[in-house]
């Protein structure tokens, strides 16, 4: 028989008591392999054994399981404002237990939580209760780049949609090469301006974005001019495209996250001197 430690580590590092006690560990051996620090009482009737993420331990000592964008997170997923503290998904009619160091963010949404943290397809769907529209199109064009969406997990998610924010999926995109990217295309696609995305352009190679074959957009992130040489390749890309006929706007993390409308005011503007021109 295997030992509690060893039972729990193949459960994942974490295992509620009764489960245990039905492979035949007593409450009076659990109580032991604590005592002893072989393994940890994490709550009442939940144990673990190390490694276990601190933000996995925190949701559970609160009482539910990791979700939101602190599973995105773990996963390496891009989220609009990253959070420094556990999303916890506690269902419709739990409570919060008391614990050290709670900064946890609490979900009362509908559903029994599992043990742990939530699978990508709730994480994002409690993502889109929480931060909205926009943070969850990036994170959802995010995940499917790296390819952490299956066909049927998109089904999934569109499904559980409300209706009127299914077309957010119908509009997302495999190919995003940034949460900045998705972010710009769905702000544009609001204003009905249509963009084509990742061109490739004789002469000065792939660019983020072009509108009506003459404007050229790219959105840099927040280490593209942490060095001369990017800084230098950009204006000799730059100016290849003006050689070429284009105009091209760039804009950085900041201005696209915080300084939206003089990015909106800049784009129409140079859209109505290409009409002028035309």
């Amino acid at each position: 028989m295997l030992s509690a430690p060893e039972t729990i580590r193949r459960l994942g590092g974490l295992a509620r008591g009764s489960h245990l006690q039905t492979l035949g560990f007593t409450r009076r051996t659990l109580s032991r392999m604590v005592q002893r620090g072989a393994i940890q009482r994490i709550r009442d009737g939940v144990f673990a054994v190390p490694p276990l993420h601190p933000d996995i331990h925190m949701a559970t000592a609160h009482g539910g399981a990791l979700t939101c964008a602190s599973v995105l997170q773990m996963l390496k997923i891009w989220v609009l404002d990253a959070t420094e503290v556990p999303h916890v998904w506690l269902g419709p009619d739990r409570h919060a237990h008391p614990h050290d160091r709670c900064a946890c963010v609490s979900h009362f949404y509908r559903g029994r939580p599992p043990l742990g943290r939530v699978d990508l397809v709730t994480a994002l769907l409690h993502f889109f209760r929480c931060a909205g529209d926009e943070a969850f199109f990036a994170a959802y064009e995010s995940a499917w780049r790296l390819r952490l969406l299956s066909k049927a997990a998109r089904t999934r998610i569109r499904s559980a949609l409300p209706a009127s924010a299914r077309w957010l999926v119908d509009l997302a995109r495999s190919d995003a090469d940034s949460g900045l990217e998705s972010l710009l295309r769905l702000r544009l696609h609001l204003l009905s301006i249509r963009l084509d995305c990742q061109v490739v352009i004789t002469g000065v190679g792939k660019v983020d974005f072009v509108i009506g074959g003459r404007l050229i957009l790219e959105a840099d992130g927040k280490e593209n001019h942490a060095s001369e040489e990017k800084r230098h390749k950009d204006l000799v890309r730059d100016a290849a495209a003006s050689a070429l006929g284009y105009e091209t706007l760039r804009f950085d993390y900041a201005q696209i996250l915080h300084d939206w409308p003089t990015v909106q005011a800049a784009i129409l503007a140079a859209l109505r001197r290409m009409r002028a021109y035309a």
